[in-house]
Parts: structure tokens; C-alpha cells; sequence
């Protein structure tokens, strides 16, 4: 387990190699952050209203800034390319040959990468909006404390997705399009642009159910108390079960592709 929190940690200082990219990555952030608030802020000026369907404009100004603070510190693909960039430079048969599990390198790598964007990007980020907007607190104690319990089980989820969608490419020989597929259903199915409680249904019920909707929709619903506590908990076993069953998909799909690999190399 050492070697992986090596990994981690030579992960994080490797980010700090590129400081003069911070500031250009904050100003990206806050772009896309003010871009959704301001986009939700026309939507109900439009309507002429401050609350629509029950959901007031304060909460969907403190939505679209938790949406950016849980997308903005994971990036799937990263993850994607960096299998893709094994697999093509032949890195990843190395792999093979150390006592190292593969896919637990890749987890632990984005772990430290995670932890850089957090503290460089996400935090000032979050603070700079939060303070031009505003934004709101937790709804209870119990939702803030859930709230980071959604935002762990967010990124591992997310990091199992990404890495079970980079091992495909052993069978495409090329990471091309995977992220961009990726990316497409994480923008329309976590609740990234537009909150499941705005879908039409039956798009809104199906959405729910979907693996990505934890890695957004639900840490905010739980962040803004829009769960009971009953659902809470039970959304929360869910995700988990969703993550399991990832785990089982990576774990299957590495071990075909070690077989694929010494098969074809000898």
C-alpha cells in the first residue's frame, strides 16, 4: 500500500511542476461557473419568478457552484488519455511485469492529481463565485456531513467509470472518442447542466437511476436537504452498489486485457 500512496504523492507534486498553469486553469473555472449561474439567473428572470418548482433561484445559484466544485476537481479524461498513452507507447505491458496492480496505480495517480485540483482550482474557485453570488449552506448538519460522503463516493465512482472505459481501448487499440462518449453522458445524465427536477418525465425517473447520477445530481439534492434522510441513505447504498459493480466491471476487463496482452506479446 506504500507504493500507491507514493504514486499519490508523486501525482501531486508533479501538478506543482506547473504553477504558471493555475491561475489560467482558475480563470477557465470561473468562466464556466459564472457562464451556469448566469445562465440560471435569465431562466427565471425570464419567467419572471424567484422559485420554480419549488426550487428558488438562491438554490440554483449554490447548484451550478457545487456542480463546478464536484466536476471541476476530476477529470475522467485524464484517466482515459493516460491508458490510451500506455497502451500506444506500450508502457502499460511494464505493468505486467512489476508487482503493482495496475488499475489501483491509475486510482491512486488520479488521487494525488485530485488533491491539487481541490487545493489550486475548486477551493478559489468556489470562494471567488460564492462570494460574487452568494450561496448557501448546507440544509442540515446531517446534509453537509452527506454532502461529503456523496462528493467521496462522487469521485470514486467517476474514477471507476473513466478507468473501465480507458481498459476498452485495449480492444479498440486506441483511446479515441472514449472520453469524448464519456464526457457527452456525464454533461446530459449527472445533472451537470440541468437538474433531474426540471427533466420530463419519464427522462427525469430514468436519469435517477443511472450510474451518473451520483457523481453530481445527488451530492447537491443531498447538499440542498432535497432527500429525506430515508432516501439519503438509501441513495446513498445505491451508489455504492453502482461503484461495486464497476469495480467488478474493471476488474474483469483488466484481467482479459492481461490475458490479451500476453497472448499477443509472447
Amino acid at each position: 500500500m506504500s507504493a500507491y500512496l507514493a504514486f499519490t504523492r508523486s501525482s501531486f507534486h508533479s501538478q506543482l511542476a506547473y504553477r504558471n498553469e493555475v491561475w489560467a486553469n482558475i480563470f477557465g473555472k470561473l468562466v464556466q461557473v459564472v457562464a451556469r449561474v448566469t445562465i440560471w439567473q435569465a431562466a427565471y428572470a425570464g419567467v419572471g419568478a424567484i422559485v420554480v418548482d419549488g426550487v428558488s433561484l438562491q438554490q440554483m445559484v449554490t447548484y451550478a457552484l457545487l456542480g463546478g466544485a464536484v466536476m471541476g476537481a476530476t477529470r475522467p479524461e485524464r484517466i482515459i488519455n493516460e491508458i490510451g498513452r500506455s497502451l500506444k507507447t506500450g508502457d502499460v505491458a511494464v505493468w505486467l511485469l512489476k508487482p503493482i496492480f495496475y488499475p489501483l496505480y491509475i486510482f491512486a495517480n488520479e488521487c494525488g492529481s485530485f488533491g491539487y485540483r481541490l487545493m489550486t482550482q475548486v477551493i478559489p474557485t468556489v470562494a471567488v463565485t460564492a462570494i460574487l453570488y452568494g450561496m448557501l449552506p448546507p440544509a442540515s448538519l446531517f446534509d453537509g456531513a452527506m454532502f461529503i460522503a456523496f462528493w467521496a463516493l462522487s469521485f470514486i465512482l467517476l474514477s471507476l467509470m473513466s478507468t473501465f472505459c480507458g481498459l476498452i481501448a485495449f480492444w479498440l487499440m486506441t483511446s479515441f472518442s472514449l472520453d469524448w462518449i464519456l464526457g457527452a453522458l456525464l454533461q446530459l445524465f449527472s445533472g451537470l447542466l440541468v437538474p433531474f427536477w426540471f427533466f420530463p418525465e419519464p427522462l427525469a425517473t430514468i436519469a435517477r437511476h443511472l450510474p451518473f447520477a451520483w457523481v453530481v445530481y445527488y451530492p447537491n439534492a443531498v447538499y440542498l436537504g432535497r432527500l429525506s434522510v430515508a432516501d439519503t441513505w438509501l441513495h446513498l447504498g445505491l451508489g455504492l452498489g453502482w461503484a461495486g459493480l464497476f469495480l467488478l466491471g474493471v476488474l474483469w476487463l483488466w484481467r482479459s486485457a492481461s490475458t490479451r496482452i500476453t497472448v499477443q506479446g509472447g
